[in-house]
């Protein structure tokens, strides 16, 4: 009879492990997704840039300077983007974003291309693009906050721990996103 108890307590100990294990695998491969998500948001990002920017040089060619950053900002993210450093990628992407305000800055100087169909349906392209990186961002970090939960949690945080699992980081706004806007008028 004892056997039988300890045979039992070794099934339902092995059955819980099961459990935990794949509870985490299941979270993870979501997290992963989310992530993917991401990336292509990130991808076809980077593809509209190089089309801004043609737009752009044509009405402000001595604009030269902008038009570095910007570019040398997208090939660091996108070099950020192929090493899969969600930490490298964070920090790429807030630069990328500060250096294309830039450009959209310089559609204020010039009214023609401000009116140009081209530049006004790339720049819809970016916004729209921009929002999907956010909801992209948002959703990326629920999962990584249910994996993280489950991965902390008693009991699976020993066994998680000891399978190798680690926590995700979150995506977070940059320190110059954070600043209060002041409003002058």
């Amino acid at each position: 009879m004892t056997t039988w108890i300890i045979i039992g307590v070794i099934v339902l100990l092995a059955l819980a492990l099961v459990a935990m294990y794949n509870g985490l695998i299941s979270s993870k491969n979501r997290v992963d997704e989310a992530w993917s998500d991401i990336d292509v948001q990130l991808k076809r990002r980077h593809d509209l840039i190089p089309n801004l920017i043609e737009t752009v040089k044509g009405y402000a060619a001595h604009e030269q300077e902008t038009f570095s950053q910007v570019v040398a900002a997208r090939n660091n993210a996108v070099s950020a983007q192929a090493s899969h450093d969600p930490a490298a990628v964070v920090k790429a992407e807030n630069t990328l974003s500060s250096t294309l305000k830039s450009i959209f800055a310089l559609a204020e100087n010039y009214p023609d291309l401000k009116a140009n169909q081209n530049f006004l349906e790339l720049q819809r392209d970016l916004t729209d693009t921009e929002d999907k990186i956010m909801a992209s961002r948002r959703f990326y970090n629920t999962n990584a906050r249910d994996f993280n939960t489950k991965l902390q949690s008693v009991p699976t945080n020993i066994f998680g721990r000891m399978l190798g699992f680690k926590d995700y980081a979150f995506f977070a706004a940059a320190e110059e996103e954070k600043e209060v806007v002041a409003v002058k008028f």
